[in-house]
């Protein structure tokens, strides 16, 4: 009899899931749409997307097209793999395709960051940001902090075993938050970062506002970073002092054409935070993994570091023409991005109904522009699955239409040249510092970011 019963429970469950999934595609089921499946009500297919990744794409791909549906993130979204539908979607912000983030990163970033605003309103944010990182300022004020801070945090590393993604972690972010707020980063550092990782983890989970979870915890870290840079901009403002970093010339209202609130000097700072910490700290991990296991790339980029050094004094710090100068090491980035895949794709979202590639896409659905496949394709990079730094010497490879690495179109990441500068910096003095191997059996993972889940660890002995 129990046997019985369990089996009715079953066959009972089963048909309820099978009623839920079938009501969930014939909720979706609108004429001019693509193909493709939605998964569960709510949650959709995410938990699919998030634990297969690349493979999940692949086979949706192999039974739908480059073009098909989905319910991701909380979201009915629209997946293009095609890349030059895909640069189309980039290039066209002001016919209706618009920055499409999930919830969950709107609401953790803050409304005023840079990826949630369109229009006018982009405009003139990203022109404050770009103000806070042009060529001039990068030279004059953020590369000597950036290199006095890449000293201090390289110091000490002989003849230790390092988890070094948690060093590039712990670099990216203090390094920014040095830039932003000059000598007062030090005493807010330590409970800044821990609540900084919360906020991170909050961005890529689905918005579900219940204890425990990493939406409600990124949430939560948010309003405790927010109460941090509020105190901040308060004791500036009562002190009257000058101060010459983001910070201090995002409160000179008088003398900066862009004037901010608080607030969105605050989600101005997040998204500034936010946006170089995942590129600069995994690009920089992954450089070292890589330059590890290709000894020929690794002698290359030495002997360019080594060049550099030896017409300084051991006090001398990096400049622009120091940068300028490193080729190979601009090479070994671009390629360290590509092959690692940092960036997967980009979100847009539409305002209208609107066709694309003969379909039907309705008003406020997710686009999500794929571009990690564009990586591996074998007519742009020869042998895509080796690492070949020496293929980004002809600089015309950069230059090419389908490069999105650091984004495309009116987005294209603004702090790329400032993020390579970090990453070069921090290279130079790893590199004419130390040698490094591995000691093996860390495991890693690329997707849904590149991240190796318990460390990545290396023995360090001077060079």
């Amino acid at each position: 009899m129990a046997v019985f019963i369990l089996v009715l429970v079953v066959v009972f469950v089963l048909c309820i899931c099978s009623a839920l999934l079938r009501w969930n595609e014939v909720r979706y089921r609108k004429k001019g749409l693509p193909p493709g499946t939605m998964g569960w009500p709510v949650f959709g297919e995410t938990t699919e997307f998030l634990k297969q990744g690349p493979n999940f794409m692949k086979n949706q791909r192999a039974r739908y097209g480059s073009f098909f549906k989905s319910h991701i993130l909380g979201c009915p979204t629209i997946v293009s793999m095609d890349p030059e539908l895909n640069r189309y979607i980039l290039m066209n912000e002001a016919k209706g395709l618009v920055p499409g983030y999930p919830q969950s990163m709107l609401d953790i970033l803050g409304k005023c960051n840079i990826a949630a605003v369109h229009g006018s309103t982009h405009k003139y944010m990203r022109g404050a940001l770009l103000a806070l990182i042009s060529p001039t300022i990068i030279r004059d004020q953020l590369l000597p902090k950036i290199d006095d801070f890449m000293r201090s945090h390289l110091n000490n590393w002989d003849n230790h075993i390092i988890n070094i993604q948690e060093k590039t972690k712990e670099m990216a972010l203090l390094s920014s938050l040095k830039q932003i707020a000059g000598i007062e980063s030090c005493s807010i550092s330590q409970p800044f970062m821990a609540e900084f990782f919360k906020l991170v983890l909050g961005t890529l989970s689905l918005p579900i506002d219940l204890p425990g979870t990493n939406y409600r915890r990124g949430f939560q870290a948010r309003k405790n970073i927010v109460s941090m840079l509020t105190q901040l901009i308060d004791e500036r403002r009562a002190s009257k002092e000058t101060h010459e970093d983001m910070l201090g010339s995002l409160m000179r209202s008088d003398e900066n054409r862009y004037k901010l609130s608080d607030e969105e000097i605050i989600d101005q700072i997040i998204t500034i935070l936010y946006s170089g910490y995942e590129t600069v700290s995994t690009t920089s991990m992954m450089a070292v993994k890589y330059l590890h296991d290709h000894p020929r790339a690794l002698q290359e980029i030495r002997k360019e570091h080594l060049v550099i050094r030896e017409r300084k004094r051991p006090e001398d710090p990096i400049d622009c023409n120091d940068l300028k100068s490193m080729r190979f090491t601009r090479a070994v980035i671009f390629e360290t991005s590509r092959l690692a895949t940092i960036v997967n794709g980009v979100l847009r979202k539409t305002t209208e109904d609107m066709e694309l590639n003969g379909f039907v896409i309705p008003k406020g659905w997710r686009i999500y522009v794929y571009t990690r496949e564009i990586n591996y394709d074998p007519f742009l990079y020869p042998e895509p699955l080796t690492f070949n730094p020496w293929r980004w010497m002809d600089k015309s490879l950069e230059c090419q239409n389908n490069l999105l690495i650091f984004g495309g179109g009116t987005r294209q990441c603004p702090g790329k040249e400032l993020g390579i500068a970090e990453i070069s910096t921090f290279l130079h003095y790893f590199i004419t510092r130390y040698r490094w191997e591995e000691i093996g059996g860390d495991k890693l993972m690329k997707f849904p970011r590149v991240e190796a889940p318990n460390g990545l660890h290396i023995r360090v002995s001077s060079y």
